[in-house]
């Protein structure tokens, strides 16, 4: 999944609530085609629950289908989070569950290359798409290999600290 589909899949998810997301935040709606689908329970004539619940699939298929609805299951949303890690989106963390959803402190991945940039601070490609800058005026060594092992994660301050394999911590911004 690339950054823009999941930016798009995260944008599309803010029209249905979780079960978690209607617990933390009662006063926030379902979606109309998820409610019409649910509403469908409350009848008690057998034949007429299953027309309602027949034209009410019926609906939430369709409005999928034409991108007005996005459903995902906890693997796409987990993908999503750590496709997002590091960027500042201040009301995405509602979209991906409420309480009970573990926070994203730090992701695995590999460099697919580093070059430095201006004023000696290096930039980091990584693996996953990721693009990190150094953000620290410190001189960085580290072997510069695709495919060397990379972790990020959760700094002071709104900032990220980077290492490749067994190098000391860059800190760091997505880019």
């Amino acid at each position: 999944m690339s950054f823009i589909s999941s930016i798009a899949a995260a944008a599309a998810v803010a029209s249905i609530s979780t079960a978690a997301a209607a617990a933390a935040a009662p006063q926030q709606e379902r979606a109309g085609t998820l409610a019409r689908l649910t509403a469908c329970r409350a009848i008690a004539d057998g034949p007429a629950r299953l027309a309602c619940y027949d034209a009410a699939v019926g609906a939430l298929d369709a409005a999928e289908r034409q991108g007005e609805v996005v459903v995902m299951d906890r693997a796409q949303i987990g993908e999503a989070r750590r496709q997002l890690f590091g960027f500042e989106m201040p009301t995405l963390p509602r979209l991906f569950g409420g309480e009970g959803v573990a926070e994203l402190d730090s992701i695995e991945t590999t460099l697919q290359s580093a070059s430095q940039v201006a004023d000696n601070r290096w930039v980091f490609r990584l693996a996953d798409g990721g693009v990190w800058r150094q953000i620290d005026s410190d001189r960085v060594n580290f072997r510069n290999r695709a495919g060397q092992p990379v972790r990020v994660r959760k700094a002071t301050l709104g900032s990220f600290l980077l290492t490749v394999g067994d190098s000391r911590a860059v800190r760091v911004r997505r880019q």
